[in-house]
């Protein structure tokens, strides 16, 4: 595959996201009457334009890797295994229980790092919850089709020994998964590579995206429920400027890291049963 062709997998989806976005948020502002909006904070609806824009971008990602490199999408998702539905149930629980108790850590240590307000329900929060239920997963799914499933393959290819290819293909998407959150402070954007780095491990450990897919959905699910009930009934805004970001972040940090034990060692095992 000629040089260019990676970059264009790994450029063209994220623009094409950040285009989708600002339209929909155009389109969304005018839906609502709003003054502005680009605001930073939360409306059912400008929350379901920001999932649709990533779901989609990752699709597109997945597509121009299978039109440039001649490849089966099914490769993408898992290879050279199938698709395991059992892997993505038994992962999705996995991933549940370890985001469930980081979140219940950094409640207990650091309840005011996440910018959480105070507990309320109204309904603007039913709405937000039900957007949350239906389109995070979208989201997630549309991340990781991006950037594991299309990125992390593309740049791999510009190197021919195998692992050099896999560390080169591991760098470039966990920056690139950091680089899009859009986020200078030095904690968010270390926080956001960990990320980059743990599920590009997980894809590569299970030969699939199960996993990551799995980490991903239970992750923004619950963190992004958390986050709705815990706005005293507003929308919620997610500051990435600088110097918002903490050490506590280093707990999520720790949760990355479990759950890729937690796959090497489901992995290990079935290969030995296997």
């Amino acid at each position: 595959m000629s040089w260019w062709k990676p970059l264009v997998v790994i450029v063209v989806p994220p623009l094409a996201m950040l285009l989708l976005q600002v339209l929909l948020y155009l389109l969304v502002g005018v839906i609502e009457n709003s003054d502005d909006p680009m605001a930073a904070t939360f409306t059912p609806l400008k929350f379901l334009a920001v999932n649709l824009s990533v779901g989609t971008a990752g699709v597109l990602a997945i597509l121009l890797l299978v039109w440039i490199a001649k490849v089966p999408w099914r490769s993408l998702i898992s290879s050279p295994r199938a698709f395991d539905a059992r892997r993505l149930t038994y992962y999705l629980i996995g991933a549940a229980l370890l985001v469930s108790a980081g979140i219940g850590v950094v409640a207990l240590v650091a309840p005011e790092a996440p910018g959480w307000t105070a507990f309320g329900v109204t309904g603007t929060t039913v709405a937000m919850l039900v957007i949350v239920l239906l389109s995070t997963p979208i989201q997630a799914v549309g991340e990781e089709l991006m950037f594991r499933g299309a990125v992390l393959p593309a740049a791999a290819s510009w190197v021919r020994a195998v692992r050099p290819a896999l560390v080169v293909g591991l760098v470039v998407s966990s920056l690139g998964f950091a680089v899009v959150h859009g986020s200078a402070d030095p904690w968010l954007f270390g926080y956001y590579t960990l990320i980059g780095i743990s599920t590009d491990l997980m894809a590569i450990i299970s030969r699939g995206i199960e996993a990551p897919v799995a980490f991903h959905v239970a992750n923004n699910v619950l963190f992004t429920t958390v986050n709705t009930v815990m706005a005293d009934g507003e929308g919620f805004a997610i500051d990435r400027s600088t110097d918002t970001g903490d050490a506590s972040l280093l707990i999520l940090g720790a949760v990355n890291v479990a759950m890729v034990l937690l796959v090497w060692l489901r992995e290990r095992r079935a290969r030995a049963t296997g």
